[in-house]
């Protein structure tokens, strides 16, 4: 039983391992790759903020802080070239400045809320509604409808 615990373990961390390096390569799958870490991250606020969750002080933080981190990056994850197969606009290459400082007042606004870091269900509805704000308003720019 731990001998096959521990061959899951391993596949699961192999492939884990395996479609992290494929996103290194290809910068479509990376920002994929980064809107779904930032996707959890408020779903997981949002279900705290809804009571679906108690409050988890250290859940909280890791939301926050992995919004904060990628969103600094994501920006950098549209070369020239690389709109074809995304759900991204053609807006995104057309106005790139805009398209950072909106990346960038998410990550600003994911820096503040840490800094006070929402110390209960209240403060995590707030929280969610400044993120959800930037998010809206972006995606209604610079995300292709489906």
């Amino acid at each position: 039983m731990k001998i096959r615990m521990t061959a899951i373990t391993t596949a699961a961390l192999c492939l884990g391992l395996a479609a992290a390096a494929v996103a290194q390569d290809n910068p479509v799958a990376k920002r994929e790759q980064m809107m779904k870490q930032v996707g959890a991250s408020v779903g997981a606020l949002g279900a705290i903020a809804k009571g679906e969750k108690p409050y988890d002080a250290e859940a909280v933080k890791v939301a926050l802080t992995t919004i904060s981190t990628d969103m600094k990056v994501f920006p950098d994850q549209f070369p020239a070239g690389s709109e074809v197969n995304s759900a991204a606009a053609p807006a995104i290459w057309d106005n790139m400045e805009d398209f950072k400082a909106k990346s960038m007042k998410l990550a600003s606004d994911a820096d503040t809320l840490l800094a006070s870091m929402p110390a209960d269900q209240a403060g995590v509805q707030q929280a969610v509604q400044t993120l959800g704000a930037n998010c809206g308003t972006c995606h209604q720019t610079y995300r292709l409808k489906r």
